[in-house]
């Protein structure tokens, strides 16, 4: 099979041949039919101190799996979050992180949905919305970000402000439900909100925090990291709640059912729109990754091995 790999930081990212892998307890192997690109997996090959696989979001047909899985068999359509080398033609999925793909959905429909609004829908309940609040949405044209903006108007949100890295992105994000659309290095980003959704951190955590209303919460899902200063929490009364989709996933697989049937049924009824910026071949790899690092993608940005 075909795989991509990297042996120094900053890549460059290689296509291989390498042997398909056999599943061993609890996991399935996938044929993969689509693979998410996004910005954890991209800073992977950036930042990461030695190279590691690729992992992230995939899609396909299983074709084999391992002792102990419950839930699934071959021929199976899934999708789910992939811990060893994901860019490839096979992967293993562990069946915790597996979610079936309903019959007349594409394996690029479940990409763009079930991870990315999983993530969106957890980011949301941690904030705990109540209905006709306001709410802001960092990252807000990115694959989690497009969703979060849309879930939080079908939660009862009165006005939601997406934040993005572009103005040029501002009609796309008012065409996902936005009521106003700012850019990160505006001075200012409106009236206040009453909880915002930050998928960027580091540098931006500092605006994000200073756009919430007295009593504001932020919820930071990001892999940016980032340092806030307690009397800026203390001086409004505001909170930061950490969110980790990992946790859910394996601690309460009830409710990560329970939000995978609400998108599906949400996707069903044409009320969730997820757009996709563009798919690439395998091979190229390097051009996906390179659309997230310009921070230029409306939407996902999909492989297709």
């Amino acid at each position: 099979m075909r795989r991509i790999r990297y042996e120094s930081t900053g890549g460059p990212l290689l296509l291989e041949e390498a042997p398909v892998p056999e599943p061993g307890p609890g996991e399935l192997l996938v044929r993969c039919e689509a693979v998410g690109v996004t910005l954890p997996v991209v800073r992977k090959v950036t930042e990461a101190a030695e190279p590691i696989p690729l992992g992230g979001e995939i899609a396909g047909e299983v074709v084999a799996v391992g002792e102990q899985v419950a839930r699934f068999r071959t021929g199976d359509r899934v999708t789910g979050l992939c811990f060893g080398h994901g860019y490839a033609d096979f992967a293993l999925l562990h069946e915790a992180m597996a979610s079936p793909v309903p019959d007349g959905a594409s394996a690029v429909d479940a990409l763009a949905l079930v991870r990315s609004g999983l993530v969106a829908l957890g980011a949301l309940a941690a904030a705990r919305p109540e209905p006709g609040e306001t709410a802001l949405v960092t990252a807000a044209a990115s694959g989690v970000g497009q969703l979060a903006v849309q879930l939080a108007k079908v939660r009862g949100a009165a006005r939601v402000v997406g934040a993005v890295s572009d103005a040029g992105k501002a009609d796309f994000v008012r065409s996902l439900g936005a009521d106003d659309v700012v850019a990160y290095g505006d001075d200012s980003w409106g009236d206040p909100v009453d909880y915002a959704l930050d998928a960027v951190g580091g540098e931006l955590l500092a605006p994000a925090l200073a756009a919430l209303a007295p009593g504001g919460r932020l919820v930071a899902y990001s892999s940016g990291g980032g340092t806030i200063q307690a009397y800026d929490l203390l001086v409004g009364a505001k909170s930061v709640i950490g969110f980790q989709m990992a946790r859910i996933a394996r601690g309460k697989p009830e409710l990560y059912e329970r939000w995978r049937q609400e998108l599906w049924q949400l996707f069903g009824a044409g009320t969730l729109k997820p757009a996709v910026h563009g798919e690439f071949a395998l091979e190229d790899a390097a051009k996906a990754h390179a659309v997230i690092e310009s921070r230029t993608n409306l939407g996902k940005v999909v492989l297709r091995p």
